[in-house]
C-alpha cells in the first residue's frame, strides 16, 4: 500500500475533519483536509494518485456537485461520499453514478480505514495499468524504441513521455553511442509534430564556413556560388523537430545567431532581410559538458541555459547490465533478418561475459558485436572474451539483494538465448512453468521484449 497517496477529506463540520483526518494520519496516510469542495478540484487532476472522501450535505459545492466535476476529469478517481440520516438513497444513486462507497454517519474509525485502504488499493493498480498500457503502445507503435527495463530506463521513459508532447526544446546529453540521435527520433515521433519534418544535422561534421548557409539557407547570390535560392534546416523544420548534434561544436558566431533564433522564433535567410517565422522544436544532444565549457568560455553561457530547460540524461551501457541480453536480442534479431541468417545459440558464458564488459563504444558497440555475430556465428570473437569476468554490482550488497540480483540474470540470460521462448526458458532452468512466471513477474521480466521487433 503506497501511504504516500493523498487523502482529500472534505467536510464543513470542523469536528468530522478533525476525527476523521487524526484517524487517517495515525495510519501514516497524507490528509488534505478541506471545508470547501471546491478547494479540492484544483488538486485533482488524471495524475492524482490518492481518494477523495466528502460530506454530501455540504454549502457551496456539495458533495454529488463534487462528485460529477471530478469524474468529467478522471471517472477513475475514487470519491468515497459521507452520508447523515436520510441520505441513503441519494447514496445508492450516487454509486451508479461512478462513486466508489459511502459511510453513514457516525462511522468506526476501522470502517473508514477499511473503505479508504481498498479505494487506494483501486487507484493504485488503476494508474499502474495506464502506465502499463502507455508502455506497451510506445513499444509496439512504429519507428525507435527505447528498449530495455532497468530502474534507469524506466525512469529515462517516463520523463521522455512527460516532455513529448510539450514545445519544450529539449538537450540530450549522454557519452558516444548512447542513442542520442534515436531518443530525439522518439521524442519527435511521441509529439503533435510526428506527422512533420525532423531534421537533423550533425554540427561537427559540416565545415565552418558552410554550417551556417546550412542552418539558414541563402538568397540567390548572397555569395559567389549561391547561383539559387536554397531552403536551410531551420525552414525545413518548420512545424516539425531541428536535431542539432554534437552542438558543443558549433561555432560560437553561430552560437549567437542560434540563441535569437531560439528566442525570437524567427529567421533570415543569408542575403535576405525578411523574417521568416517558425514554429519548430529544437532538440540538440552533447557528450561533453557544456556547463564546464561554458565556464571556460569555449560555449556561450547564455546559449547552455537557454538550451538546459529540459535536460535528459541517457545513461552509459555500464549503468544498465541487465538490459544488456534484451537489447544484444533485439540487435541480433534485426540483423537476422538483413542479412537472412539464423541466429546461433549464445551459450550462458558468453551472456555472461557481455552483462560484464564496460561497453565503452556504449549500444553502438552492441549493436556492431551483434550484428557480427549474426554474420560469424560461433566463429565470431567478443573482444573481451580472454579478460576475466567481473560481476556487476548490485544496488544493495545483502546477501538477499545479491541472490535477486543473480537470479533475475541468469533468467534474463535465458530469455535472451532462448529468444523469449517460455518452454524453451523453464526447460534449461528446470522450472515448473507457474514458478518461472511468478518470478517473471516478480523482476520485471516480459518474454516479448526478447523477441525483438522495429528499431
Amino acid at each position: 500500500m503506497n501511504h504516500d497517496a493523498t487523502v482529500i477529506l472534505i467536510d464543513d463540520d470542523p469536528h468530522v475533519r478533525l476525527s476523521a483526518g487524526q484517524t487517517l494520519e495515525l495510519e501514516d496516510y497524507q490528509v488534505l483536509a478541506l471545508a470547501d469542495a471546491r478547494q479540492a478540484l484544483a488538486r485533482i487532476s488524471p495524475d492524482f494518485a490518492g481518494v477523495v472522501v466528502t460530506d454530501i450535505n455540504m454549502p457551496g459545492m456539495n458533495g454529488l456537485e463534487l462528485l460529477q466535476q471530478i469524474k468529467q476529469r478522471d471517472p477513475d478517481i475514487p470519491v468515497i461520499l459521507i452520508t447523515g440520516f436520510g441520505d441513503i438513497s441519494m447514496a445508492v444513486g450516487a454509486i451508479r453514478n461512478g462513486a466508489y462507497d459511502f459511510i453513514e454517519k457516525p462511522f468506526s474509525a476501522d470502517l473508514l480505514l477499511d473503505v479508504v485502504h481498498r479505494a487506494l488499493e483501486k487507484r493504485a493498480l488503476t494508474l499502474e495499468n495506464r502506465q502499463l498500457r502507455q508502455e506497451l503502445q510506445a513499444q509496439s507503435a512504429p519507428g525507435p524504441r527505447i528498449i530495455g527495463a532497468s530502474p534507469a530506463i524506466l525512469q529515462l521513459r517516463k520523463l521522455v513521455h512527460t516532455v513529448a508532447d510539450t514545445p519544450a526544446d529539449v538537450l540530450l546529453m549522454g557519452e558516444t553511442g548512447t542513442g542520442k540521435d534515436l531518443l530525439a527520433r522518439y521524442i519527435h515521433e511521441h509529439s503533435p509534430r510526428r506527422e512533420r519534418n525532423f531534421v537533423a544535422i550533425n554540427c561537427g561534421g559540416v565545415p565552418e564556413t558552410l554550417i551556417e548557409s546550412e542552418l539558414f539557407g541563402h538568397e540567390k547570390g548572397a555569395f559567389t556560388d549561391a547561383r539559387e535560392r536554397r531552403i536551410g534546416k531551420f525552414e525545413h523544420a518548420n512545424g516539425g523537430t531541428l536535431f542539432l548534434d554534437e552542438i558543443e561544436s558549433m561555432p560560437m558566431s553561430l552560437q549567437i545567431k542560434l540563441l535569437r533564433v531560439l528566442e525570437e522564433r524567427a529567421i533570415e535567410r543569408l542575403g535576405s532581410n525578411t523574417l521568416i517565422p517558425l514554429d519548430l522544436r529544437i532538440i540538440a544532444a552533447t557528450k561533453a559538458d557544456l556547463r564546464a565549457l561554458a565556464e571556460t568560455g569555449e560555449f556561450r553561457e547564455d546559449l547552455y541555459y537557454r538550451l538546459n530547460v529540459v535536460r535528459i540524461d541517457i545513461p552509459p551501457l555500464r549503468a544498465r547490465p541487465q538490459d544488456i541480453p534484451m537489447l544484444f536480442q533485439h540487435f541480433a534479431l534485426l540483423a537476422s533478418t538483413l542479412y537472412e541468417r539464423e541466429i546461433p545459440p549464445l551459450s550462458p558464458e558468453r551472456i555472461h561475459r557481455l552483462m560484464s564488459h564496460d561497453w565503452p563504444g556504449n549500444v553502438r558497440e552492441l549493436r556492431n558485436l551483434a550484428e557480427r555475430y549474426v554474420l560469424l556465428g560461433e566463429a565470431c570473437t567478443f573482444d573481451f572474451d580472454d579478460r576475466p569476468i567481473t560481476e556487476p554490482e548490485p544496488v544493495a550488497q545483502g546477501l538477499a539483494a545479491r541472490v535477486e540480483h543473480f537470479e533475475k540474470t541468469l533468467i534474463q540470460a535465458e530469455l535472451a538465448r532462448h529468444g523469449g521462448s517460455i518452454k524453451d526458458t523453464l526447460e534449461s532452468l528446470q522450472l515448473p512453468r507457474k514458478t518461472l512466471y511468478d518470478k517473471m513477474k516478480k523482476h520485471g521480466l516480459d518474454k516479448s521484449d526478447y523477441r525483438g521487433g522495429p528499431d
